[in-house]
């Protein structure tokens, strides 16, 4: 199968140099998540448009692709084309005929015609004799230039002609790796996701860091998340998530601090941390998902005020942005269920906060603020590689059973996310009941739900994820708990 990638209009404008470097590394970054589809995928760049060969025509293949371009940062739109050699305007003819004739039936429709190369015709000349032809020799009900109930595409590149099967839209934005990278404060909600996901659709390479104030099923949430968002629309490049112990931090906050400044100073003191955090990844911006008065702490004068702490560059990409238009954009990236169900920790939070706090009288509190135990929460800080963060090898004695053989009355828990069931269906014996499908951001809740009888086995691909919440269910009390790994590749 073929597919033609064509870049985002922002890339075509820059100047040579500029566009010949980032065509290059969105084509690096496609045959790299190619590839981990098919190790067969090749990609070939040119000037205006990236191909992207799969030697295999799987039904299956395919729409891993599909779902792999349209999330890839970078692109525009791209099609899942057929490619000839042809020497006249009727080879081109001949070869639309058959695919299209049973398409354009009983509907209107028109050719369009996208042309590179020396030919001695134009891309008018060859959209008129196909269009006619078609028109001739099909049930088509006419050719219509304006408003078409089908349009057939045609790409002619020097001696090839690329027949359009289907055309899609990108996500748009810059090729991951041509920017500087950022580290974004994450609290699994809406609005660090979405500003996180921006990012990566700019072409940044977003970096995690999550300050934990006191709540082990907020971090095991937050990880999720943000393992999602990379795998999704930034798995070309790793990236690292750090967590940060701030339950001392906290604590310090609540003594020493008057409830109206409690949560300008908590985020005074996430901005220091993270500043110091970026500082040893050479990293130059910060990112939050803050929008002008969402909350008392995000009014003008609040937002200066946390801002005087940090001398590093603040992105902030949903200042503007409305509430839901932000819960709009994260059910369209596929995280609001996520976000929905991420547990919170509100240990910082004032019945009267300020909308506009006293900088004299904050600074003056502060003054009384031990920030050893800041520096404490940094030093003591971890680090992880983004597609390790849901491993936890230090207690190996905690692992859960892993069964390949079902037994009678075994029922087994898909915990995988809806799209990743959608693309990669789970096959199960013929004697097996149908499994259940709870994604694992909903999975503490719904379990206590189920019938009590019975075993469940929680499964997803790799089996990292399954493994960490069937411990974390067997925590919670449950014993009829364990792991799905087949025996063979499912």
């Amino acid at each position: 199968m073929i597919f033609t990638v064509r870049l985002f209009p922002e890339i075509t404008i820059k100047s040579h140099p500029v566009r010949k470097r980032w065509t290059r590394q969105l084509t690096e970054n496609l045959r790299l998540l190619g590839r981990r589809i098919h190790e067969g995928t090749k990609v070939i760049q040119d000037w205006d448009r990236i191909e992207v060969r799969v030697p295999d025509d799987d039904d299956a293949v395919q729409a891993q692709f599909i779902d792999m371009l349209k999330r890839t940062p970078g692109i525009s739109t791209f099609s899942l084309v057929s490619a000839y050699p042809f020497t006249t305007l009727h080879d081109i003819y001949e070869h639309a005929l058959p695919l299209y004739g049973d398409l354009i039936a009983n509907k209107t429709f028109c050719v369009r015609v996208k042309r590179t190369g020396k030919h001695d015709f134009t891309s008018t000349d060859a959209e008129k004799y196909v269009g006619g032809g078609l028109n001739q020799h099909t049930q088509a009900l006419g050719v219509r230039l304006k408003d078409p109930d089908v349009t057939v595409h045609i790409d002619i590149k020097d001696d090839y002609c690329y027949l359009v099967n289907g055309r899609f839209a990108g996500l748009g934005g810059f090729p991951m790796g041509t920017q500087d990278p950022v580290l974004s404060l994450v609290s699994g909600g809406f609005d660090s996701t979405v500003a996180s996901y921006l990012m990566m659709k700019r072409g940044l390479r977003t970096h995690f860091c999550f300050f934990n104030l006191g709540g082990r099923d907020h971090e095991l949430g937050v990880k999720e998340i943000a393992f999602y968002l990379w795998n999704r629309y930034s798995a070309s490049h790793r990236v690292r998530f750090v967590t940060v112990p701030f339950e001392g931090v906290v604590e310090e906050i609540l003594e020493k601090i008057d409830p109206a400044n409690m949560g300008v100073v908590l985020k005074r003191m996430m901005l220091r941390a993270a500043e110091k955090i970026a500082a040893r990844g050479d990293i130059q911006a910060l990112v939050t998902g803050e929008a002008v008065a969402q909350v008392s702490s995000q009014t003008i004068p609040n937002l200066s005020a946390i801002e005087r702490v940090c001398n590093t560059l603040v992105l902030r990409p949903l200042i503007a942005m409305d509430k839901p238009e932000i819960i709009r954009l994260s059910r369209e990236i596929g995280a609001e269920e996520f976000s929905a169900n991420i547990p919170e920790y509100c240990g910082v939070i004032s019945v009267k906060p300020s909308a506009k706090v006293r900088l004299d009288r904050l600074e003056a509190q502060e003054a009384q603020f031990d920030f050893s135990r800041l520096e404490n929460a940094i030093e003591q800080s971890r680090v992880q590689p983004i597609d390790a963060v849901m491993e936890d090898l230090r207690n190996p004695q905690a692992e859960v059973e892993a069964v390949a053989q079902l037994q009678p009355g075994d029922r087994i828990i898909d915990i995988r996310h809806p799209t990743e069931i959608d693309m990669r269906p789970l096959a199960l014996p013929a004697d097996t009941d149908a499994a259940l499908e709870i994604p694992f951001y909903s999975l503490s809740t719904r379990f206590a739900e189920l019938a009590r009888e019975g075993r469940y086995l929680l499964y997803c691909d790799k089996g990292v994820m399954s493994q960490l919440h069937a411990r974390h269910l067997r925590d919670d009390g449950a014993t009829n708990v364990a792991v799905y790994r087949p025996e063979k590749p499912v």
